[in-house]
This record gives C-alpha cells, structure tokens and sequence, in this order.
C-alpha cells in the first residue's frame, strides 16, 4: 500500500467493491464501510453523508434524511413521518429473522376446538410479514443499486483518467524527445513556466505568459531559422526574416503536409495561441487559462514536430 498511489488504491478498491455487490460477498455492515472508505478517497460531501446515515441509522434531526428516506423507499406513511429508520443492516437482519418466523409458523402443528381461527389468525400474520419482508428487500435493493451506482461512477472516471493519463504520458515522452532533438532550448524552459504557474499571482502568470510566447519564438528559429527573401504559401508572399516567427513555422508545416485543413488549422491555431500570450502579458489571466495555454503550447510544438517525422518516414518509404 506505501508504494500504491492514490489514484491506483482508488481504481482497486472501487473494482473490489462491484465484484463485493455484484456477487453479493459481503454482509451489509461489512459493504458500508468498504464504501465509506471509497467515499473519502473519491465521493462528494453528500455521499459520505448518505452511507453514514446507512451505516449509523435515519433521524429527523440529521441533515439529508427526509431526503434519502424518499430515495430509498423507506416511508410507510411520510405524512405520519412513519417508516424504516433503522440502518441498512437492522433491515437485512429483520429480514432474515422474518423469514424465519415464517417458516416457523408454516410448520406449528394446530388442533383443537380454535383450529379454524388459529389457522386464520397464522394466515394474516405470514401475509403481515410477507409485506414487510417485501418492503425491506426493496429498500435494500435500492440502497445496493445506489451504492453500486456510486462504485461503477468512480471506477470507470478512475479507469478513464489512468488511460487518458498513461496516453498522454507516453506522449508526452516522444514530444520532449522531438523537442529536445530539434529545439533543446525549448526543453530547457519548460520547467520554468510551470514554475511560475504554480506560485500564482498576476507578476508569475505574466512571467509564465511571456515565457510562453519566447518558446513559440525559440521553437520557430530552431525548425526553420530566419531567411532572406519570401515564401509563397497560397498566393501570399511571406516574409521569413527574423521577426516572422508565426510565418516560419506555417512555412515549415506547409512543407511537411499537403492537407489544406490540417495547414489551415494548425495556422490558426497559432495565431490564437500567439496572440493570447501576448496579450496576456498585459492583461488579466487566470491561473486556469494560463495553465491552459501553456498546454495547449506544448501539445502544438508536439503537433508540428510530428509532421517532420512523418515526412521522414514517408520520404523513407519512398
């Protein structure tokens, strides 16, 4: 468990606990608190709530009651503020001991001068506690398909993140790969504008910002350093002297690519990205969408790293 992470100890006991439901190895008690631990790992304020009520019992006086009595068909009579209060192992207990006396009286030898009205009397009190066997297992069925509602919703977020997290790990390791071959300055600064991210305040973010925008001008001059003279890309003539950073890198794209949507795409989202951590210098800026922007700078050096080594291949294959 020391060398387990968080994450990792979430996605275990959340799986335990759909085979714990779904192939009933657990006793109510026992499944409450496995799920309380999950809950404090991974549940909201009201889940924690709603299994403690389950755990410890239902009263008027506890916030959320009335609310989950409804949910779990606990009320006998709402107006009357009659029902199950009990907790949900009082009511798997209840059950059982209800079974029983059932059963019992199924198998009472009657005689006598009273048979007919004992018979009768025997009769209404299964039927009795026929309803209320039926009444409780509903609560309970209710109650497990809650929590199993819960567990399923943790499991597949925690099972999505380690995929999506692992996918962009691996990512990641080939575009700080690319950076490093073709743009080793680049790489250097990247720990930098995290740094800055991460002590927040306006001074930091606009540090972080302009930090962001020299990557995008460092990157330009290392895939497609500065040139005399001018590129025709669609009719237009770019400049790619030292100052066009944006025209040498749409240059360098256009190159390596022949999909027009793709060129047009990755030409404005550069623009974009460029404009806004130029912008961004002088204006406000959350931590959020500058943590954003950092990313999204990353993931377009990835982008157009990539197109060079898909030229290479083909150019291989060729």
């Amino acid at each position: 468990m020391a060398t387990e992470s968080e994450s990792d100890h979430i996605l275990f006991l959340s799986r335990e606990l759909l085979d714990d439901i779904e192939l009933q190895r657990l006793e109510a008690d026992k499944l409450l608190l496995k799920c309380s631990r999950l809950a404090r790992l991974a549940g909201t304020d009201e889940i924690k709530q709603w299994i403690k009520l389950e755990i410890e019992g239902y009263s008027t006086s506890k916030q959320l009651s009335d609310y989950y009595m409804s949910r779990t068909g606990r009320w006998s009579n709402f107006e009357e503020q009659t029902g199950y209060w009990g907790p949900l192992a009082q009511i798997e207990e209840n059950i059982r001991v209800q079974r029983q006396r059932i059963d019992v009286s199924k198998v009472e030898s009657l005689s006598g001068d009273g048979l007919i009205g004992a018979m009768r009397m025997n009769r209404d009190a299964q039927q009795a506690l026929a309803k209320s066997i039926s009444s409780m297992v509903a609560i309970r069925s209710r109650v497990l398909n809650m929590l199993h509602t819960f567990v399923v919703s943790v499991y597949y977020e925690r099972e999505f993140a380690k995929v999506a997290e692992s996918t962009f790990e691996q990512y990641k390791k080939d575009v700080d790969a690319l950076i490093a071959a073709h743009a080793g300055d680049v790489l250097e600064k990247l720990p930098s504008v995290v740094a800055r991210l991460r002590e927040g305040g306006d001074e930091a973010i606009s540090q972080a910002l302009t930090t962001c925008r020299r990557i995008i001008d460092s990157f330009a001059d290392a895939i497609y350093p500065p040139q005399t003279g001018s590129y025709n890309l669609g009719g237009n003539d770019l400049s790619l002297d030292a100052s066009k950073h944006q025209n040498r890198i749409n240059v360098y794209v256009a190159e390596r690519t022949e999909s027009k949507s793709r060129r047009i795409r990755i030409r404005q989202n550069l623009a974009n990205l460029y404009d806004r951590v130029s912008t961004g210098v002088h204006t406000d800026v959350t931590t959020e969408e500058a943590f954003s922007l950092f990313l999204n700078v990353y993931l377009f050096l990835g982008e157009v790293l990539h197109l060079g080594e898909a030229k290479k291949k083909e150019t291989a294959v060729a």
